[in-house]
Protein backbone atom coordinates (compact mmCIF):
# COMPACT_ATOMS: atom_id res chain seq x y z
CA UNK A 1 0.00 0.00 0.00
CA UNK A 2 1.14 3.53 -0.59
CA UNK A 3 -0.23 6.43 -0.13
CA UNK A 4 -4.46 9.11 -0.51
CA UNK A 5 -9.13 13.80 3.33
CA UNK A 6 -10.48 17.65 4.85
CA UNK A 7 -13.37 19.43 3.39
CA UNK A 8 -11.76 22.03 1.17
CA UNK A 9 -13.73 25.22 1.36
CA UNK A 10 -11.60 27.54 -0.73
CA UNK A 11 -14.26 29.95 -1.98
CA UNK A 12 -18.02 29.98 -2.29
CA UNK A 13 -17.76 31.78 -5.59
CA UNK A 14 -15.15 29.47 -7.10
CA UNK A 15 -17.07 26.43 -5.88
CA UNK A 16 -20.12 27.57 -7.80
CA UNK A 17 -18.29 28.77 -10.88
CA UNK A 18 -18.33 25.39 -12.56
CA UNK A 19 -21.99 24.57 -11.98
CA UNK A 20 -23.40 22.35 -14.71
CA UNK A 21 -26.33 23.59 -16.77
CA UNK A 22 -27.83 20.12 -16.81
CA UNK A 23 -31.06 19.71 -14.92
CA UNK A 24 -32.50 16.69 -13.11
CA UNK A 25 -36.30 16.48 -13.48
CA UNK A 26 -38.57 15.14 -10.77
CA UNK A 27 -42.07 13.60 -10.91
CA UNK A 28 -44.83 16.06 -11.71
CA UNK A 29 -46.74 15.14 -8.53
CA UNK A 30 -43.89 16.28 -6.26
CA UNK A 31 -45.47 19.04 -4.19
CA UNK A 32 -42.28 20.37 -2.63
CA UNK A 33 -38.71 19.67 -3.62
CA UNK A 34 -35.80 20.44 -1.31
CA UNK A 35 -33.30 22.45 -3.32
CA UNK A 36 -35.79 23.79 -5.86
CA UNK A 37 -35.22 27.40 -4.84
CA UNK A 38 -36.35 28.85 -8.16
CA UNK A 39 -39.69 26.99 -8.21
CA UNK A 40 -38.99 25.30 -11.55
CA UNK A 41 -40.01 21.85 -10.34
CA UNK A 42 -36.48 20.53 -10.83
CA UNK A 43 -32.94 20.92 -9.49
CA UNK A 44 -30.88 23.09 -11.82
CA UNK A 45 -27.95 25.48 -12.05
CA UNK A 46 -30.24 28.41 -11.27
CA UNK A 47 -30.95 26.95 -7.81
CA UNK A 48 -27.23 26.66 -7.06
CA UNK A 49 -26.69 30.23 -8.29
CA UNK A 50 -29.41 31.51 -5.94
CA UNK A 51 -27.84 29.72 -2.99
CA UNK A 52 -24.39 31.00 -3.96
CA UNK A 53 -25.68 34.58 -3.93
CA UNK A 54 -27.34 34.04 -0.56
CA UNK A 55 -24.16 32.67 1.02
CA UNK A 56 -22.06 35.43 -0.50
CA UNK A 57 -24.40 38.09 0.91
CA UNK A 58 -25.29 39.38 -2.54
CA UNK A 59 -28.97 38.47 -2.43
CA UNK A 60 -30.78 36.84 0.46
CA UNK A 61 -33.23 34.00 0.02
CA UNK A 62 -36.78 34.73 1.21
CA UNK A 63 -37.51 33.17 4.59
CA UNK A 64 -40.34 31.04 3.19
CA UNK A 65 -37.95 29.10 0.93
CA UNK A 66 -34.80 29.23 3.06
CA UNK A 67 -35.63 25.85 4.62
CA UNK A 68 -35.56 24.32 1.13
CA UNK A 69 -31.89 25.27 0.91
CA UNK A 70 -30.98 23.00 3.85
CA UNK A 71 -30.06 20.17 1.48
CA UNK A 72 -28.18 18.05 4.00
CA UNK A 73 -30.83 18.65 6.70
CA UNK A 74 -28.50 19.66 9.50
CA UNK A 75 -30.53 22.69 10.58
CA UNK A 76 -28.37 25.33 8.89
CA UNK A 77 -27.72 26.62 5.36
CA UNK A 78 -24.04 26.81 4.44
CA UNK A 79 -21.31 25.78 1.98
CA UNK A 80 -22.07 22.09 2.53
CA UNK A 81 -25.58 22.64 1.18
CA UNK A 82 -24.15 24.44 -1.84
CA UNK A 83 -21.87 21.48 -2.56
CA UNK A 84 -24.76 19.03 -2.21
CA UNK A 85 -27.01 21.17 -4.43
CA UNK A 86 -24.33 21.39 -7.08
CA UNK A 87 -24.04 17.62 -7.08
CA UNK A 88 -27.80 17.31 -7.63
CA UNK A 89 -27.70 19.85 -10.45
CA UNK A 90 -24.98 17.83 -12.16
CA UNK A 91 -27.30 14.80 -12.62
CA UNK A 92 -25.45 12.24 -10.50
CA UNK A 93 -25.62 8.57 -11.36
CA UNK A 94 -28.50 6.88 -9.56
CA UNK A 95 -27.87 4.00 -7.17
CA UNK A 96 -27.92 0.65 -8.93
CA UNK A 97 -26.66 1.97 -12.27
CA UNK A 98 -23.24 1.04 -13.58
CA UNK A 99 -21.13 4.17 -13.21
CA UNK A 100 -18.52 3.27 -15.83
CA UNK A 101 -16.68 0.36 -17.38
CA UNK A 102 -13.76 -1.07 -15.45
CA UNK A 103 -10.48 0.51 -16.47
CA UNK A 104 -12.03 3.68 -17.85
CA UNK A 105 -9.41 6.43 -18.06
CA UNK A 106 -10.29 9.95 -16.89
CA UNK A 107 -8.49 13.17 -17.77
CA UNK A 108 -8.21 16.34 -15.73
CA UNK A 109 -5.79 18.55 -13.82
CA UNK A 110 -3.94 17.85 -10.59
CA UNK A 111 -3.01 20.40 -7.94
CA UNK A 112 -1.80 19.85 -4.36
CA UNK A 113 -2.58 20.82 -0.78
CA UNK A 114 -1.20 20.05 2.65
CA UNK A 115 -4.20 18.58 4.44
CA UNK A 116 -6.24 15.49 4.05
CA UNK A 117 -5.20 12.88 6.57
CA UNK A 118 -7.68 14.02 9.22
CA UNK A 119 -11.22 15.34 9.03
CA UNK A 120 -11.79 14.91 5.31
CA UNK A 121 -15.20 14.99 3.67
CA UNK A 122 -15.38 11.20 3.19
CA UNK A 123 -14.69 10.70 6.94
CA UNK A 124 -12.33 7.77 6.41
CA UNK A 125 -9.68 8.85 8.90
CA UNK A 126 -7.49 7.82 10.51
CA UNK A 127 -5.35 7.03 7.46
CA UNK A 128 -1.64 6.50 7.78
CA UNK A 129 0.80 8.41 5.60
CA UNK A 130 2.87 5.26 5.64
CA UNK A 131 0.10 3.32 3.91
CA UNK A 132 -1.52 5.64 1.37
CA UNK A 133 -1.14 8.82 -0.56
CA UNK A 134 -4.47 10.65 -0.50
CA UNK A 135 -6.39 12.95 -2.81
CA UNK A 136 -9.41 15.21 -2.90
CA UNK A 137 -11.72 14.69 -5.89
CA UNK A 138 -13.86 17.11 -7.89
CA UNK A 139 -17.53 17.31 -6.93
CA UNK A 140 -18.87 15.75 -10.16
CA UNK A 141 -16.81 12.56 -10.03
CA UNK A 142 -17.14 12.37 -6.23
CA UNK A 143 -20.88 12.14 -6.93
CA UNK A 144 -22.36 12.42 -3.45
CA UNK A 145 -19.63 10.19 -1.96
CA UNK A 146 -20.04 7.46 -4.57
CA UNK A 147 -16.27 7.53 -5.19
CA UNK A 148 -15.34 8.00 -1.54
CA UNK A 149 -12.71 5.41 -0.77
CA UNK A 150 -11.95 4.76 -4.44
CA UNK A 151 -8.38 3.70 -5.16
CA UNK A 152 -6.92 5.49 -8.17
CA UNK A 153 -3.93 5.07 -10.41
CA UNK A 154 -2.82 8.61 -11.31
CA UNK A 155 -0.35 9.30 -14.11
CA UNK A 156 1.52 12.53 -14.82
CA UNK A 157 4.60 13.52 -16.76
CA UNK A 158 7.05 12.08 -14.22
CA UNK A 159 5.31 8.82 -13.37
CA UNK A 160 2.38 7.00 -11.78
CA UNK A 161 1.17 6.78 -8.18
CA UNK A 162 -1.75 5.19 -6.36
CA UNK A 163 -4.01 7.40 -4.23
CA UNK A 164 -7.07 6.97 -2.02
CA UNK A 165 -10.03 9.33 -2.46
CA UNK A 166 -10.77 10.73 0.98
CA UNK A 167 -11.81 14.31 0.39
CA UNK A 168 -13.84 16.69 -1.75
CA UNK A 169 -12.56 19.40 -4.13
CA UNK A 170 -15.67 21.60 -4.53
CA UNK A 171 -14.08 24.07 -6.95
CA UNK A 172 -12.63 21.41 -9.26
CA UNK A 173 -13.95 20.56 -12.70
CA UNK A 174 -14.76 17.00 -13.76
CA UNK A 175 -11.57 14.94 -13.82
CA UNK A 176 -9.65 17.19 -11.41
CA UNK A 177 -7.76 15.95 -8.34
CA UNK A 178 -6.01 17.73 -5.47
CA UNK A 179 -3.14 15.51 -4.36
CA UNK A 180 -1.36 15.52 -1.04
CA UNK A 181 1.59 17.92 -1.20
CA UNK A 182 4.26 15.21 -0.89
CA UNK A 183 2.66 13.07 -3.60
CA UNK A 184 2.48 15.73 -6.30
CA UNK A 185 6.25 15.81 -7.07
CA UNK A 186 6.08 12.12 -7.92
CA UNK A 187 3.93 12.84 -10.96
CA UNK A 188 5.06 16.36 -11.94
CA UNK A 189 7.51 19.14 -10.90
CA UNK A 190 6.13 20.89 -7.82
CA UNK A 191 6.85 24.35 -9.27
CA UNK A 192 4.24 23.79 -11.98
CA UNK A 193 1.45 23.73 -9.37
CA UNK A 194 -1.25 22.51 -11.75
CA UNK A 195 -0.67 19.85 -14.38
CA UNK A 196 -2.68 17.58 -16.70
CA UNK A 197 -3.11 14.00 -15.47
CA UNK A 198 -4.99 10.84 -16.29
CA UNK A 199 -6.44 8.47 -13.72
CA UNK A 200 -8.47 5.30 -13.43
CA UNK A 201 -10.07 3.28 -10.63
CA UNK A 202 -8.13 0.19 -9.57
CA UNK A 203 -8.85 -2.52 -6.95
CA UNK A 204 -8.06 -1.48 -3.37
CA UNK A 205 -4.94 -3.41 -2.39
CA UNK A 206 -5.97 -4.06 1.23
CA UNK A 207 -9.18 -5.73 -0.01
CA UNK A 208 -7.27 -8.48 -1.80
CA UNK A 209 -7.14 -10.80 1.22
CA UNK A 210 -9.65 -9.22 3.62
CA UNK A 211 -13.44 -8.72 3.70
CA UNK A 212 -15.31 -5.43 3.69
CA UNK A 213 -15.71 -3.75 7.06
CA UNK A 214 -18.15 -1.33 8.66
CA UNK A 215 -17.81 1.76 10.82
CA UNK A 216 -20.85 3.07 12.70
CA UNK A 217 -21.20 6.80 13.19
CA UNK A 218 -20.88 8.20 16.68
CA UNK A 219 -24.27 8.16 18.38
CA UNK A 220 -25.58 5.15 16.46
CA UNK A 221 -28.15 3.11 18.35
CA UNK A 222 -31.31 1.07 17.83
CA UNK A 223 -33.16 4.35 17.17
CA UNK A 224 -30.80 5.95 14.65
CA UNK A 225 -27.84 4.55 12.83
CA UNK A 226 -25.15 5.77 10.46
CA UNK A 227 -22.96 3.13 8.83
CA UNK A 228 -19.98 3.45 6.53
CA UNK A 229 -18.63 0.64 4.36
CA UNK A 230 -14.84 0.33 4.34
CA UNK A 231 -12.18 -1.83 2.72
CA UNK A 232 -14.29 -2.38 -0.39
CA UNK A 233 -12.43 -3.49 -3.50
CA UNK A 234 -14.33 -1.03 -5.68
CA UNK A 235 -16.43 2.06 -4.85
CA UNK A 236 -19.89 1.52 -3.35
CA UNK A 237 -23.03 2.53 -5.25
CA UNK A 238 -25.73 1.27 -2.88
CA UNK A 239 -26.18 -0.17 0.64
CA UNK A 240 -29.34 -1.98 1.75
CA UNK A 241 -30.36 -3.70 4.96
CA UNK A 242 -32.77 -6.60 5.47
CA UNK A 243 -35.81 -5.42 7.44
CA UNK A 244 -38.08 -7.44 9.73
CA UNK A 245 -40.40 -8.27 6.82
CA UNK A 246 -37.60 -9.87 4.84
CA UNK A 247 -37.24 -7.02 2.35
CA UNK A 248 -34.04 -5.19 1.48
CA UNK A 249 -34.37 -1.46 2.12
CA UNK A 250 -31.96 1.02 0.53
CA UNK A 251 -30.24 3.40 2.94
CA UNK A 252 -29.90 7.05 1.92
CA UNK A 253 -26.31 8.20 1.54
CA UNK A 254 -24.92 11.47 2.86
CA UNK A 255 -22.21 13.48 1.12
CA UNK A 256 -19.90 12.69 4.06
CA UNK A 257 -19.98 8.98 3.15
CA UNK A 258 -22.36 7.53 5.74
CA UNK A 259 -25.57 5.65 5.01
CA UNK A 260 -28.17 6.64 7.62
CA UNK A 261 -31.54 5.41 8.90
CA UNK A 262 -33.78 5.61 11.95
CA UNK A 263 -35.53 2.32 11.12
CA UNK A 264 -32.76 -0.30 11.22
CA UNK A 265 -33.18 -1.36 14.83
CA UNK A 266 -30.54 -2.84 17.11
CA UNK A 267 -29.08 -5.43 14.75
CA UNK A 268 -27.38 -7.68 14.00
CA UNK A 269 -27.84 -6.70 10.35
CA UNK A 270 -27.82 -8.34 6.97
CA UNK A 271 -26.44 -5.92 4.40
CA UNK A 272 -26.65 -6.09 0.62
CA UNK A 273 -23.99 -3.96 -1.05
CA UNK A 274 -23.71 -3.01 -4.73
CA UNK A 275 -20.54 -1.58 -6.21
CA UNK A 276 -20.31 0.87 -9.12
CA UNK A 277 -19.79 -1.98 -11.58
CA UNK A 278 -23.03 -3.73 -10.59
CA UNK A 279 -21.49 -6.52 -8.48
CA UNK A 280 -23.58 -7.45 -5.43
CA UNK A 281 -22.55 -9.07 -2.14
CA UNK A 282 -24.67 -10.02 0.89
CA UNK A 283 -23.08 -9.84 4.34
CA UNK A 284 -24.95 -11.43 7.25
CA UNK A 285 -24.86 -11.15 11.03
CA UNK A 286 -23.14 -7.77 11.33
CA UNK A 287 -23.55 -6.47 14.89
CA UNK A 288 -24.05 -2.85 15.83
CA UNK A 289 -20.71 -1.84 17.36
CA UNK A 290 -20.46 1.98 17.56
CA UNK A 291 -17.08 1.98 19.28
CA UNK A 292 -15.12 -0.15 16.85
CA UNK A 293 -14.77 -1.05 13.19
CA UNK A 294 -16.71 -4.26 12.55
CA UNK A 295 -15.24 -6.73 10.09
CA UNK A 296 -17.57 -8.35 7.59
CA UNK A 297 -17.41 -11.75 5.94
CA UNK A 298 -17.38 -11.12 2.17
CA UNK A 299 -15.57 -9.13 -0.50
CA UNK A 300 -16.35 -7.98 -4.03
CA UNK A 301 -14.95 -10.05 -6.92
CA UNK A 302 -12.20 -8.69 -9.12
Amino acid sequence: MKKSFTIKIVSVLSAAAGISVLMRPFPADTAELTGDLSGEGMISASDAALLQSHLAGIGGLPSDILSDADIITDGSVNIFDLCALKMQASTPVQSGEILEEKGMVHSGYATFYGGGYEGGCAMLDPISKEDYWITAMNIVDYNNAQLAGAYLEVTGELGTIHVLVTDLLPEGQKGDLDLYVDAFPLIAPAEKGKVPVTWKIIPLDSAENAPVSYKYKEGSSAFWCGVQVRNHRYPIAKLEYLDASGNFVELPRRHYNYFESDNMGAGPFTFRITDIYGSVIVDENIPLTPDEIQQGHVQFPE
